[in-house]
Formats: structure tokens, sequence, C-alpha cells
């Protein structure tokens, strides 16, 4: 195997050492497009690394269950700690160090474990970089970038997939964990390294041209939201476990004033068919 240490997500080029981490991250499908050869690689943001003796958590920000995974994530004196346990195995550990500019893995090697420590670490590190991942599915289109927001479960997949069946050149970028930076004002829309359950991993770049939030309703309807709508469509998107630390959140809200100066939000109550994803493209581009 070609093994590979660095890769760029987002325009951000990161490196990944220690013989564990870096087998498990070669055998993740997501990873291949990102991958950077060692000469290519530009100056690294910062690492993910392994073997680092895990500090106490000093403080619980944020618990959650995922399946059989029972999930912590809080702060440590000088940075941010993640655990997942699952039952009867050993936990996965995620430490961040903004300050050092590294991510330490340890303990349990599942690549499920890594793979979601990893998202999350990333995020924390990339904050401060204007960088932010929204949970949505992205459709292109003309080279913008559309994001469908909602709820799991409420049809984001599923509008997407219409889109592509009955809008001729629309394709999927990603369909879970699409990444938006800011960049002089601008709203840029990355492809990444998690899709959620579609195997959909593509290193490009569009412009963010909307953003629709969706419901399910026995109509299809569409409206434009005022910038407080729009502040409460795409602020559940985002990862949960940011809103309960005061510098991770300002860095959050800054990124989402960003947004919603730069594009318009709809809401889209549909049904889950043909006309629904015609509704919402003949709004987003005033098609009559």
């Amino acid at each position: 195997m070609d093994i590979k240490e660095y890769y760029q997500i987002a325009d951000h080029p990161i490196r990944i050492t220690g013989n564990r981490l870096t087998q498990v991250v070669n055998s993740i499908e997501g990873f291949f497009p990102f991958a950077l050869s060692k000469e290519a690689s530009e100056k690294v943001l910062f690492t993910f690394a392994e073997g680092a003796e895990v500090p106490p958590m000093s403080q619980e920000l944020y618990s959650f269950k995922h399946e059989d995974v029972d999930s912590c994530f809080g702060r440590t004196t000088n940075g941010y700690l993640l655990i997942q346990k699952p039952r009867e195995e050993e936990a996965c550990y995620m430490w961040c160090l903004p300050s050092m500019n590294v991510v330490y893995l340890s303990g349990n090697w599942s690549i499920r474990l890594c793979r979601f420590g990893m998202w999350l670490g990333f995020g924390v590190m990339t904050l401060s970089h204007q960088t932010l991942a929204i949970h949505s599915s992205c459709i292109v289109y003309k080279n913008q970038a559309l994001l469908f927001l909602g709820e799991s479960g409420t049809g984001k997949s599923t509008h997407t997939h219409l889109w592509r069946e009955h809008i001729e050149g629309a394709t999927l970028l990603n369909d879970d964990s699409p990444i938006i930076r800011i960049i002089d004002g601008k709203a840029w829309v990355y492809g990444s390294a998690w899709s959620g359950k579609t195997p959909c991993y593509k290193n490009e770049c569009y412009e963010l041209k909307s953003c629709i939030r969706l419901s399910q309703a026995p109509y299809n309807s569409i409206r434009k939201l005022s910038l407080l709508e729009a502040y409460g469509a795409i602020h559940p998107s985002c990862a949960p476990e940011f809103a309960y630390d005061e510098g991770l959140y300002d860095e959050v809200s800054r990124i989402l004033e960003q947004i919603l100066i730069a594009v318009p939000f709809y809401h889209l109550e549909c049904l889950p068919n043909q006309e629904a994803a015609l509704l919402s493209y003949r709004t987003v581009y005033n098609k009559d």
C-alpha cells in the first residue's frame, strides 16, 4: 500500500503521523481524493497524531449517544477532548491542542470512531480559519453550490436525488457534511472526506448560491426567509458540540453571519416528487 501522510481538505493542508493512525486513514475511502504528495503539500495547518497521554476532562460540554456509542465532548486545561465509548469496547479519544496545531487520537482504533473523531477535530482546528462543516446535502449546478438543510429523515438526500434526476447538469458534491469556508466575504462550499451513508467524496469547490431548508408536507410550497428565520434554518445544521463553548460558538456565529449576508435562504415544504425539485430550482434561478 502507498501510505499517504498529507491531505488537503477545504484547502487546508493537514498531516497524519503514527503507524496505526496512517493505516486507519489510508483505509478510509473518503480520504483518497484529498491525498497530497509530500512534495506537493503546502505549509501544514495542523497534524493528526497518535500516542499522547489523554488528559482529564476539566469541563463536560456536551454528551450524546449514537447507536451503541456513548460520547462526551468537553474542555481540558489547554484544549478539547472527545471520548467515544462503545458498549463493551475500549474508548476512542480525540484531544485537540489548538495552541500546538495538533490533534491526538488514541485508544480504540475503530475506523468509524476515528473517522468521527477526525471530523470533529478538523472542525475545531479550522473554525478560526472561517471554516465550518454544515450537516446538509449539496448539489452543484452551473458551477454553483446549493445546500439542502434539514433534520435527519426530512428528505435531503431524496431531494438532491430528484434534482439530479430531473434537472440536467445537477450533480452531487456531498451528501452529509460539505464544508463552507468564507474567503473575502464570499461563501465557498468544499467537498469533504465525510459524506454519511452516500459515498461521494469530491475534492472540488464552488461558490454558494443559496440554502434551502426542507420539511415534509402534503403539498409543495416555497418562500424566502427573513434574516432571523435564515439563522434558525442553518443553526441546527452546525455541530452541536460547538454550541456549549463560548470560544467555539463565537467562531461559528461569525461564519454564520457571513453566510447569511452572502446568500438567500428559502424554506421548502414539499412532497418527495419531481414538482418539488422543479419548484426549488425555478425559485433559486428565477425561472418561470
